[in-house]
């Protein structure tokens, strides 16, 4: 992402807890900052692409929300819960500074490519100053007011959870049952099962190929959400819940480092089929 922005001709200073994953930006012309808040300082546009909330978290309160210009643009696109976006965008408010949560959708290959799914919460104004930057890194839509970006994403995970089980489950029936996985995964693509789950995700577990896109731990975390935010709404997500057990379980077992389509090898263990 940060690459896509020094394309587009973004003056970039960026930070990062480990310092040797700036080399890439600072070779293309970045300036590195030895702290967050010596990022920020004098920024227009602020961005934070970060492992989760409380990281988040730490790095406002640790002082970038102090010293971060009044007329900065406050862009968070980690993937956290909502309730804690809308906190970060009022603590930002207190000094009159505009704030979106804005996580993506898309994972590596987007980024580098550019075509990230964007969904943004906050206000109208905020938005609109904001899409020269997103038009840099992928498609952007408003989906409502602050804390709404962080709801959407929590709906991208429960699909995209959901749907892994859900093709994980099939190639496994189709096995067990005979038939050729592979084939059989050609043979519906196309009509009503087509996704890019099917398409990607299967094809990774027809290849055993788990290298960490997004990793086991990434995807429990979202579903962890998901559900917590449901509790507040009053709403029952049986399916949600029943493969973030599976996720859980699969990570307590050995999968944290593993790509989110491994649930594969959860079924397998769960019904003594493993390879």
């Amino acid at each position: 992402m940060g690459l896509r922005l020094l394309d587009a001709g973004f003056d970039l200073c960026v930070w990062n807890r480990s310092p040797h994953k700036t080399l890439p930006l600072q070779q293309r012309g970045a300036r590195v900052a030895q702290t967050a808040a010596q990022a920020v300082a004098g920024a227009d546009v602020v961005l934070t692409m970060l492992a989760n909330g409380p990281a988040v978290n730490e790095v406002l309160t640790g002082g970038v929300a102090q010293v971060m210009p009044a007329h900065a643009l406050f862009i968070d696109m980690s993937s956290i819960p909502p309730d804690m976006a809308r906190q970060h965008a009022a603590l930002l408010g207190q000094r009159g500074i505009s704030a979106l949560d804005a996580p993506v959708s898309g994972g590596v290959v987007g980024a580098a490519a550019g075509t990230l799914a964007i969904m943004a919460g906050g206000a109208p104004e905020a938005f609109e100053r904001a899409l020269p930057v997103f038009a840099a890194l992928g498609r952007a839509t408003r989906v409502g007011p602050v804390g709404a970006g962080a709801l959407a994403k929590l709906a991208n995970q429960m699909i995209v959870g959901i749907t892994i089980g859900a093709v994980a489950e099939a190639l496994l029936l189709v096995e067990a049952g005979g038939a050729d996985p592979a084939a059989v995964r050609d043979a519906i693509r196309g009509g009503f099962a087509e996704s890019r789950v099917l398409e990607l995700h299967g094809a990774r577990m027809l290849s055993r190929n788990f290298a960490p896109g997004a990793h086991a731990t990434t995807q429990l975390k979202d579903l962890a959400s998901a559900l917590r935010t449901a509790e507040d709404e009053g709403l029952e997500l049986p399916l949600t819940r029943g493969v973030h057990a599976l996720y859980s379980r699969f990570v307590e077992t050995g999968g944290a480092s593993l790509d989110h389509s491994a649930l594969l090898l959860a079924l397998e263990r769960l019904n003594a089929r493993e390879r």
